[in-house]
């Protein structure tokens, strides 16, 4: 089978709820005079700065989001260089060429929409940034709320743009504030706020108001997708506005962001503090091929990835060295730093468990950047927003008394609880998913879906969780690791049938090199035994 005829099903099933759902909207589509006379429109809180149309294919992308090689839709990496967009209300600076992304969009397709930036102040110190583009026609009468990742700070274009192209209405917030990293926060309480929650129900708020003014009519669904960042965004707002969003994807959430980022910080402080047990990159790397040896398939290990991380059993203690130190073998220091790598951050005092260390085959990762030093976007949370000290020095955390007083001072801001039987009993759908190739360990993803779907059995297939090996954080990795998010998402929806599987996509260049199934949790894709070994349909689900 060739991969192309994987997609055909899928682009047809699309073309036709689309159609569906966009012949109700299209028969009196609003034109310019209507998309400037919403600048005159009252919002709650909030002054409409700019309302124009933006013709068809004259969108431009802001250089240095056009330039990033984003993984998910309006996603940036957590660790990596946020990009800097044009404020809200601004025209975007003329688009140059996207380097090195497998995910560059072209905007030149884009169909003709009403260009709308807000700016709203739900307390004296806030300056919530927020952009709403309405599609001028073929509407589908449905609403996507565009997640942010990173430290927020821009506008999420880039999902906006893959939103419009497909006929939604799309809206996105700078999360209140312009900058790269937490020194907003010091002393401004309701920007922090802002930035955990506020900024995207203002931003949602805000959205259907226009989306009601424009078009005569509230958004027959609404959809909220994130991923890192984005993805916490997404349990937050189905925890604290559980009838914001029909359906919501949640990426990678980085949820709570205090533990996750107390993991983030672990390895380097492990480093500062057991200098003589450091791993060096090298003996990463024969990690790595023993981890490989031991529980990846013969197809994973040709394609550089363990399948199942969660049921890999090996033990650092194998590699022991037998007579002294050598470049093949771990000396006994290495093996007990080794089980704390994977065990992850541990309360000192009463042996708690913060948060889930590097899954089983990330080791690959580490041979290339070792146990390194500060993670400054995890640090900078602690340093911005727990001790609100510009010169708070890392090196000094405790991971008794840090993490105490970050769940006194992040977690009322910026964690979701799992018990969201409110979002669910309003008919609500989440689709968790992430990666077992990055540090956001997947089987912490797995207990929270877990406690999710505890919170209401009744409702457990309106849950699901996939966890793709081999792929990144929100992307990249070895294994397949891109789909069709809105899609996947509306069929649920629209058909009430929720997936088993989703097949997703490997890219080199662009070009699609190999698909496979990601199942819904606990199964795990299998071969079959014959068939191409890149292609979705030599794989089927296995239970466990």
């Amino acid at each position: 089978m060739k991969l192309s005829n994987l997609f055909k099903p899928v682009q047809l099933a699309s073309l036709l709820l689309m159609a569906a759902g966009s012949s109700a909207f299209s028969q009196q589509a609003p034109n310019s005079t209507a998309c400037e006379a919403l600048a005159k429109l009252a919002l709650p809180n909030s002054t409409i700065t700019m309302a124009q149309v933006v013709q068809a294919g004259e969108f431009k992308m802001p250089v240095a989001q056009a330039a990033a090689a984003s993984p998910a839709q309006g996603q940036a990496p957590a660790g990596q260089q946020r990009a800097t967009g044009a404020p809200a209300g601004q025209p975007a600076p003329a688009a140059q060429p996207a380097t090195g992304g497998e995910r560059q969009l072209d905007t030149s397709k884009m169909p003709a929409f009403c260009r709308i930036a807000v700016t709203s102040k739900p307390s004296a110190d806030s300056n919530i940034k927020i952009e709403v583009w309405l599609p001028l026609s073929d509407w589908n009468g449905k609403f996507y709320g565009v997640g942010n990742g990173g430290w927020g700070g821009t506008i999420p274009y880039r999902g906006m743009v893959e939103g419009v192209s497909q006929h939604y209405a799309a809206a996105g917030t700078d999360t209140g504030h312009d900058v790269g990293n937490g020194t907003f926060i010091p002393g401004h309480p309701e920007k922090f706020i802002d930035y955990g929650y506020r900024a995207d129900h203002e931003m949602t708020l805000r959205a259907k108001e226009l989306i009601k003014a424009f078009f005569k009519s509230d958004p027959q669904h609404s959809y909220w997708i994130g991923c890192s960042l984005g993805g916490m965004e997404a349990l937050v707002e189905a925890d604290r506005y559980p009838k914001d969003y029909d359906a919501i994807i949640a990426g990678a959430p980085m949820n709570p962001m205090s533990m996750f980022n107390a993991e983030q910080i672990w390895n380097g402080w492990l480093a500062l503090k057991f200098p003589d047990s450091i791993i060096p990159p090298a003996k990463f790397a024969v990690m790595h091929e023993a981890v490989m040896k031991a529980c990846a398939t013969p197809i994973g290990q040709k394609q550089g990835f363990v399948e199942d991380p969660g049921s890999c059993k090996w033990d650092p203690a194998s590699l022991l060295c037998k007579n002294g130190d050598a470049p093949d073998c771990l000396t006994a220091a290495q093996v007990t730093t080794a089980h704390k790598i994977y065990e992850g951050p541990v309360n000192p005092r009463t042996s708690e468990h913060i948060f889930p260390g590097i899954p089983l085959g990330l080791e690959g990762n580490m041979a290339q950047r070792g146990m390194g030093g500060e993670s400054k976007i995890a640090t900078d949370l602690y340093r911005y927003a727990v001790y609100q000290d510009p010169n708070w020095d890392w090196t000094t955390m405790d991971y008794d008394t840090a993490i105490t007083k970050a769940r006194q001072v992040v977690d009322p801001v910026m964690r979701a609880g799992s018990n969201l039987k409110p979002f669910l009993e309003s008919g609500g759908k989440l689709l968790l998913h992430g990666g077992w190739a990055e540090n956001r360990n997947g089987a912490e993803l797995a207990q929270y879906f877990k406690d999710v779907v505890k919170s209401d059995p009744a409702k457990a297939d309106d849950v699901r969780l996939f966890l793709a090996p081999g792929m990144g954080h929100c992307g990249g990795g070895n294994g397949p690791n891109t789909f069709d998010k809105l899609t996947t998402l509306d069929t649920w929806v629209t058909t009430n049938k929720a997936p088993e599987q989703i097949v997703m996509s490997k890219l080199d260049g662009g070009k699609v090199v190999r698909t496979r199934p990601t199942c819904a949790y606990p199964a795990v894709a299998t071969y079959k035994g014959s068939g191409s070994e890149d292609e979705a349909s030599s794989f089927y689900c296995k239970k466990p």
